[in-house]
């Protein structure tokens, strides 16, 4: 192919919070600096229906990973406004792009991407290529297999984190060939990995030491970061390091993250009718066991007297201040009750930190006691403190760490999406 690619990254832009966001800003970084392509990032204003009592913008970061690069941001594509769904396709289509990538992360997001994906297809020749963060969705929503279907069924090529991912991708359309050579007749499957984030890195100035003591932490310090949501488990690490914690008394917890559906402020009556409408759509769709609205992990602190154990820190954290948490702490805990690759996950190894991880999702695939973490029976508390137990027993040295992160680079991820299923 001659010339650079012009590549078309679709998904949340920096101006909103979470993994996505970052993930979506670091991709198009990487492609950006390949020199290799010509890069547009084409971002939500509005993600979700009105109705969600979530604050999802970043009002806290004080600049953007992308400044100063060469990647041309536009925000316009309003959940809300179907309009926009089209004026979306007919600007993507307006770039001539050789490849658009979407992030898939939520059934919900099904139909706007969807539509999108076939006004791009009526309008142009580039190839629609689906990252898929999960197939099968989480929460388990009614309408979440026809939505996902709806989301995904017009995309020519899918990447694929994990070999669960890709066995829910067979089992969703089970009609279709996947190959990873990108055979006449099949669609393109790319099977990669969840890139490390180098937008978070150490600070040599950063005090790790001088941070512990302000804070009351231990000589071994266990980490919880990012939103706080059922499905990342931190009620069962809770328990866990409770049972640590009778043991010796050199380590502590350090939970760090926004619970993820209380950023509104209650006072307002649109937050009031928002939780209500929201309350009634979910117990029409969301199965009963999957409703987190009664979730209190963070309740289990006093309940088990470890107030004295545990620094929290129950808010957005700014990407500015990231480095903190992961440079003052030993490990970092995810004991998820199922999971996608976690941006958490690409983070610990950025630090150098080793990963205590139940054998869910793609797990198994990439944590190896001893190398890089130790891993744990998922719903078994016994088998996470055991976990907590072996960790410290026998650290994990950084240099293994790092030697494993090498492996995850965003300049190989890019190079694939650059070259992987394209004829020259």
């Amino acid at each position: 192919m001659a010339g650079k690619q012009r590549i078309v990254c679709f998904g949340p832009g920096p101006a909103f919070k979470g993994g996505l966001a970052n993930y979506n800003a670091s991709l198009a970084l990487a492609l950006d600096r390949s020199g290799e392509a010509e890069v547009h990032l084409v971002s939500w204003t509005q993600q979700y229906p009105a109705i969600v009592p979530r604050e999802f913008k970043d009002t806290k970061s004080k600049g953007s990973m992308l400044d100063g690069s060469g990647v041309t941001v536009h925000y316009l594509t309003d959940y809300n406004r179907p309009s926009t769904w089209k004026e979306t396709a007919r600007l993507i289509a307006s770039l001539n792009p050789d490849q658009v990538v979407f992030q898939w992360s939520i059934a919900i997001q099904g139909l706007p991407i969807g539509r999108i994906m076939a006004g791009i297809k009526k309008r142009c020749q580039a190839r629609i290529v689906a990252d898929l963060h999960f197939v099968i969705q989480k929460e388990g929503s009614l309408i979440d297999k026809p939505l996902t279907r709806a989301g995904l069924r017009h995309a020519d090529a899918y990447i694929t984190h994990s070999l669960k991912t890709l066995e829910e991708l067979r089992s969703l359309f089970p009609t279709l060939r996947f190959s990873p050579s990108g055979e006449p007749g099949a669609r393109t499957v790319i099977p990669l990995y969840h890139p490390v984030y180098d937008m978070f890195r150490p600070d040599p100035a950063f005090d790790p030491q001088a941070f512990r003591r302000e804070h009351g932490l231990r000589e071994h310090v266990f980490l919880f970061f990012g939103f706080i949501r059922k499905y990342k488990g931190l009620h069962h690490a809770i328990r866990a390091f409770a049972e640590v914690a009778k043991e010796r008394d050199d380590v502590s917890l350090l939970i760090c993250g926004e619970s993820f559906w209380n950023t509104l402020d209650e006072r307002k009556w649109t937050t009031r009718l928002k939780k209500a409408l929201f309350g009634a759509a979910k117990a029409v769709f969301l199965r009963r066991q999957d409703d987190e609205k009664d979730y209190r992990p963070l309740e289990l602190i006093d309940t088990l007297d470890l107030r004295d154990r545990v620094a929290l820190f129950n808010d957005f954290v700014p990407n500015e201040e990231v480095h903190k948490y992961f440079q003052a702490s030993d490990a970092v805990v995810l004991f998820y009750e199922y999971a996608t690759p976690s941006g958490i996950e690409s983070m610990a190894y950025n630090f150098g930190l080793p990963i205590l991880a139940t054998d869910v999702g793609h797990f198994p695939e990439v944590i190896k006691d001893g190398e890089n973490g130790y891993l744990a029976k998922a719903e078994d508390i016994n088998s996470m403190t055991n976990a907590m137990r072996k960790f410290l027993a026998h650290p994990v040295p950084s240099e293994k760490i790092s030697s494993f992160a090498k492996k995850l680079s965003w300049k190989a991820y890019a190079e694939a999406i650059l070259h992987r299923g394209i004829k020259e």
